[in-house]
């Protein structure tokens, strides 16, 4: 028996670098995923962070001692494995990558067989356990079998401890370049034709979005589509010399916006590190919320797919419900948090689902979610319509303005909830119990929700068409709250 591993949580693994996450935990993580899903084959990948390398090799290591084949596709995003999963014939896929979180960190996201996730309840636990079962000795000596150099100082300092060329020794490993088959389908979400000459700030944020951008760039051109990208921070570099990039984070807005306005650009787009979220800017340099881009992309699918139905999520919905009404289709809420809405996405066979925090899924995408299909649509809408980002939004925004996801750390996160609840349930006209709390009052509404891993509280607050209102029932919250 090994010693506990920490870096597993509900729906993905993350750790800090060393005694969380390093290479025997990654070759543990690696053959007991493989031996749990009885794999044959398995593709891998990872971001720009220095120890991605070595972790995927690592893990690599343990899926061959399980007996099953690796499919390596390089530096890739999030999205890059979802789509692997599905377009190649393999029993799962894993993407290295901790997205946004500190730069001491790295984690894991998993797949099995046609990009279906796998969270505690549908598997994680069991490969936890399983991971947990192998002894120090057997990894080590299995991990030497493969090493180039087994130093944990090396692998924190970006080392490789395992070598490519060591694990295709094995036979039953092989790099794999998808981005063709990958780009080709991105493509399918639009009328290339329709597309009329715009000029792009894209700022990858020293992520992975950069190659990725620059093949469907290629594409494009290959279309002779007269778009202009604007390139910021484009470079992929793991050290990130300008931060981690986390555009939900207002402080890490202002080099997408400064290029917006100082190139005249037409739009904005900003990625998170494994740019499986994408953020957007209209031509001012304004941050559009992602609640509003959920509601702009409703809309365009339901222009294509008459009466189909629309995944939201509970935090902000009014606007959302209006405009899939309005367009004829079938707005379902789900609880938040990608296993969820997933989940809800097949079971309804909906075309679409977004949610607040930029995450967009899409039917023909394995139901997963990609920060390169959403911006496609908008540049889509904006060749269409012949119209602003801006124009297109604004109405929205004043229909039903937002107070965004606040939240508060807490010593006592579920007295709080009480006290909202004491105080705003006999007055509520709807209460719903989707995902925390949510409350309607006629012309606004609130949803309160605690944090599942911290003593954190979040809340959100919608009108109809009043912003006096919103801030005030904000405030007013926030007090009791806080109190």
């Amino acid at each position: 028996m090994t010693t506990p591993l920490t870096c597993f949580k509900a729906y993905d693994i993350r750790g800090q670098l060393g005694e969380q996450l390093n290479p025997e935990v990654a070759y543990r993580i690696g053959r007991a995923f493989a031996e749990f899903l009885q794999a044959e084959s398995v593709v891998v990948g990872g971001d720009v962070r220095l120890t991605s390398a070595a972790l995927k090799h690592c893990l690599a290591a343990g899926i061959i001692d399980a007996g099953a084949e690796v499919i390596d596709i390089g530096m890739s995003g999030t999205e890059e494995i979802y789509f692997a999963a599905k377009h190649l014939p393999v029993s799962g896929g894993i993407e290295v990558t901790a997205s946004h979180n500190p730069i001491d960190y790295n984690g894991m996201k998993l797949v099995r067989e046609g990009a279906r996730p796998i969270s505690g309840d549908t598997g994680l636990d069991k490969i936890k356990a399983l991971a947990e079962g192998y002894t120090d000795d057997e990894v080590k000596q299995a991990l030497v079998k493969f090493a180039a150099q087994l130093s944990e100082q090396a692998f924190l300092d970006g080392g490789d401890v395992i070598s490519p060329a060591a694990l295709k020794e094995s036979g039953r490993y092989k790099a794999m370049d998808n981005h063709e088959a990958y780009v080709s389908h991105l493509l399918t979400y639009i009328d290339v034709a329709s597309l009329t000459p715009l000029k792009i700030v894209v700022n990858a944020g020293n992520g992975a979005a950069g190659p990725a951008l620059d093949k469907i760039e290629l594409a494009l051109l290959a279309h002779n589509v007269p778009i202009t990208f604007v390139k910021v921070h484009h470079q992929p570099d793991g050290t990130f010399p300008n931060g981690i990039p986390n555009p939900l984070l207002p402080e890490c807005r202002d080099d997408t916006a400064s290029a917006v306005i100082e190139h005249g650009a037409d739009m904005g787009i900003a990625w998170d590190g494994d740019f499986d979220r994408c953020f957007l800017f209209d031509e001012k340099g304004r941050f559009i919320e992602g609640y509003y881009i959920v509601g702009l992309l409703a809309e365009a699918f339901l222009q294509k797919h008459q009466h189909a139905k629309i995944i939201y999520d509970p935090r902000v919905y009014w606007n959302t419900e209006d405009i899939v009404n309005a367009n004829g289709g079938v707005p379902v809420k789900s609880k938040t948090g990608h296993a969820f809405i997933k989940e809800r996405m097949r079971a309804e066979d909906a075309v679409y689902g977004g949610e607040m925090s930029a995450h967009h899924y899409f039917r023909d995408f394995a139901y997963c979610d990609s920060g390169m299909i959403p911006w496609l649509l908008v540049a889509e809408l904006l060749s269409v319509k012949g119209m602003p980002l801006s124009e297109m939004v604004d109405e929205r925004i004043a229909a039903f303005p937002s107070s965004g996801e606040i939240n508060s750390k807490l010593d006592d996160a579920e007295a709080a909830l009480a006290r909202v609840l004491d105080t705003y349930q006999g007055q509520a006209e709807v209460i719903d119990r989707t995902d925390g709390i949510g409350m309607e009052f006629g012309n606004w509404r609130f949803n309160l929700r605690m944090s599942n891993t911290e003593p954190v509280i979040r809340l959100n607050v919608e009108s109809r068409g009043d912003v006096v209102l919103m801030q005030q029932k904000t405030d007013e919250l926030l007090a009791l709250i806080r109190q």
